[in-house]
């Protein structure tokens, strides 16, 4: 590289800064509208324009027309893979560290900024309609109507603005609507566009619950896939190898640890149990998908019929990655390519050339500069993620980043997965597990939770490298971080993930044995 990382990250740094300082445009030349619409646990190969193990079986039209009329990202990234530390980081364009939430429990503060309470400011009618899961009220929106807590998909329960608010669905705040949570959220979203005020610019956040575990889809769904044998992902076997423990002891193992379709699989074993479960699942799984897909048509097509399209931003995506049968998994929080991977989509006819594919490596924590930038808003200096404007546009920056840095907090909680973090290149991969809680654990919630290696699980472990080759290896199946030939790249990657970790502020100073082990594991005293 003819710059350092950090004189690159310097750079931007000093851009935000010229361009930042929350200053506010309210000219009177036209803003565009706003329609961000995330799902949850969408991964990659269940969208159809990705292409993919799927894409032959299963397609999404809609979502495939905004991949036709934008541009498609291939290489975005979430940096926190859990619903709750996704979702604050994409509100407030900032790491966990740095926002406050870092696993499912802890609430985002009012006194955190916000695109949307930025964007209401600054003159946009701001709403938010769908799964919120923050645990507080929302904030900086002229109107809201969320599900209680996770949400239910049939029959859901939901607080609207100024008739109270809870996160308990036993609670008894919040009205129950009779339906499919993804119809029902699609009826609310249009109801908001259509009853906005017409003299401003508006932004809405349309969050879908589906496609969640559980994958209680619409009746209407009942034949899709029926009688197709879903093709199954090329690692759906696989044996875990050269990996280190996590992998190995994590609970999120599809014929072993998947227990919601028990009564199907039961009385079958090893592979073929794994077979049939994995079809019960990924049928289930695609026909959620399928109703976003149906409802995201919707959308389109109340923005065409109300001469809407030209001047209004669609952006798609979801909170995080999610396996579908990939190592035997699903679920996601492991920095592994499937649950890291996010779809992206990004349709703005006046900016953005039709059916453009996009390789620059971007992450979740970018979705606010991006919209403040569009809506003319300026930047926060304390916001860590860059706007995506130039990329939409066609015009990466020369010193734009070429790896992005993620963490993973809750150790040992949910399905056993060993806190860790690491940097991604566009060809390596580097994770470090330091497999340890650091109050983030969740051990007053599953105090039985150890690791050891005769059997189950650990609270705290050994710390781990895993090093992997992508555009050699885009499986991961071969850890390459003890093999000599690639010892040059290893140290210039161990570098690289301290510096990012530098500059976005995450020391582990606070943690004096992590920090000890930290700079011993990266050569550094």
């Amino acid at each position: 590289m003819s710059k350092s990382i950090l004189e690159l990250l310097f750079t931007a740094c000093f851009t935000s800064l010229i361009v930042g300082c929350s200053s506010v445009d309210t000219s009177a030349r036209s803003r565009p509208n706003i329609i961000f619409i995330m799902s949850d646990d969408h991964a990659v190969p269940a969208v159809s324009a990705y292409g993919g193990f799927l894409a032959e079986i299963f397609k999404t039209p809609n979502l495939d027309r905004l991949a036709d009329e934008g541009m498609r990202f291939n290489n975005a990234f979430c940096t926190n893979s859990i619903c709750t530390p996704s979702r604050a980081s994409i509100l407030t364009g900032k790491y966990s560290h740095m926002n406050g939430v870092y696993t499912l429990e802890e609430k985002i503060s009012d006194d955190q900024t916000t695109f949307p309470k930025l964007l209401r400011q600054a003159g946009y009618y701001t709403g938010m309609i769908g799964k919120w899961h923050l645990h507080t009220e929302p904030k900086g929106f002229d109107y809201w109507k969320v599900m209680v807590g996770q949400g239910r998909y049939h029959d859901p329960i939901y607080c609207e603005m100024g008739k109270g608010w809870s996160r308990d669905p036993e609670g008894g705040v919040g009205t129950s609507y009779s339906g499919h949570v993804t119809d029902i959220n699609t009826d609310f979203a249009l109801d908001f566009l259509e009853n906005r005020p017409k003299n401003k610019p508006f932004s809405l956040l349309l969050h879908y619950k589906a496609p969640h575990d559980e994958w209680e889809y619409s009746e209407k769904y009942e034949d899709l896939l029926a009688d197709i044998d879903v093709p199954e992902p090329s690692t759906l076997y696989d044996d875990y190898g050269t990996r280190g423990y996590g992998i190995k002891l994590q609970t999120q193992k599809i014929g072993e640890n998947h227990t919601f379709y028990e009564n199907e699989t039961g009385h079958l074993s090893g592979k073929a149990r794994k077979a049939a479960q994995y079809q019960s699942y990924i049928k289930r799984y695609l026909r959620c998908v399928a109703s976003i897909d149906e409802n995201i048509g919707r959308v389109l097509r109340y923005l065409d019929d109300n001469d809407l399209t030209d001047n209004t931003i669609v952006v798609y995506t979801s909170d995080q990655g999610f396996y579908l049968g990939e190592h035997g998994m699903y679920d996601k929080r492991f920095m592994y390519e499937e649950s890291l991977r996010i779809p992206l989509l990004i349709r703005y006819p006046k900016a953005v050339q039709s059916g453009i594919v996009n390789n620059d490596i971007v992450t979740n924590i970018d979705f606010a500069s991006t919209f403040l930038d569009y809506a003319n808003v300026g930047i926060p200096e304390d916001i860590q993620g860059e706007s995506l404007r130039d990329l939409v546009e066609g015009n990466t920056p020369e010193d734009w980043r070429q790896s992005m840095y993620y963490r993973y907090w809750m150790h040992g909680a949910h399905f056993n997965i060993p806190g860790h973090y690491g940097i991604r290149t566009k060809d390596y991969k580097l994770i470090y597990f330091y497999s340890k809680g650091l109050g983030y654990s969740y051990d007053e919630y599953y105090p039985t939770v150890h690791w050891n290696y005769e059997g189950n699980v650990i609270r705290d472990g050994e710390p781990y490298w895993e090093m992997y080759d992508l555009k050699n290896d885009p499986n991961e199946l071969n850890n390459i971080y003890d093999n000599p030939k690639f010892l040059s790249i290893r140290e210039r990657l161990i570098s690289e993930l301290f510096e990012l970790k530098d500059y976005y502020g995450d020391s582990d100073e606070a943690f004096p044995e992590l920090f000890k082990l930290t700079r011993q594991y990266s050569g550094r005293n």
